[in-house]
């Protein structure tokens, strides 16, 4: 697994290599965004396992060649839990992440055979492989270059098996013929994320 770590923007050679899909993930300094924590890390991978880590600026978030790559709706952007990914990434970075699949919804449809939809879960049944979530709850805020090497490893196994998890519940979708209500909870995100960012963060649907 190749790691580069970048500081502010990606460049536009970078941004270039980017064909038909890219894995994303985000860390912050909490989960209570936008009200009080931020934005500290996006981490990309593409499609041949190369993984991108980038510290936006904390004062401006000005990155246009990563945000011209969000809003191509001709890049697949492939993320667990996109919920939250999609606010932070669209609320710091002024864009709009268009054409997205969700791994943690498409299980949530398929793999009905389980209550157990992390990204650990994924990876161990389709890629039986076993990653440690541990530095997890890190102080991902400090400077790029003073990250261990346990911190960027885990940031990277964030992304680095979402294609193959992708193509695995994509083929569960086909063949349970959930596609269409799949589609349809990935085009209800947009107002998903907007409930969140205004403040309602519960079920607005439940009794």
């Amino acid at each position: 697994m190749k790691i580069t770590k970048i500081k502010e923007d990606i460049t536009p050679e970078i941004a270039k290599s980017f064909e038909n899909s890219i894995a994303i993930d985000t860390e912050a300094t909490g989960l209570q965004i936008p009200e009080r924590d931020k934005l500290s890390l996006i981490q990309i991978c593409d499609e041949k396992g190369n993984v991108f880590i980038i510290q936006p600026n904390k004062k401006s978030y000005d990155a246009p060649n990563l945000v011209s790559i969000l809003e191509n709706d001709k890049i697949l952007k492939i993320g667990h839990f996109l919920r939250f990914d999609k606010s932070a990434l669209e609320y710091f970075l002024k864009c709009k992440v268009k054409k997205i699949f969700d791994t943690k919804i498409a299980s949530k449809i398929v793999r009905t055979y389980t209550d157990a939809h992390g990204l650990k879960n994924l990876v161990q049944e389709f890629c039986n492989k076993s990653i440690d979530k541990r530095q997890g709850s890190s102080d991902w805020n400090k400077d790029i270059d003073d990250l261990s090497d346990k911190q960027l490893e885990y940031a990277a196994n964030d992304v680095i098996y979402l294609h193959k998890i992708k193509k695995e519940l994509e083929k569960m979708l086909i063949r349970e013929k959930r596609v269409e209500m799949f589609n349809k909870c990935l085009n209800f995100l947009d107002t998903r994320v907007e409930l969140d960012q205004k403040g309602f963060k519960e079920d607005i649907f439940e009794h």
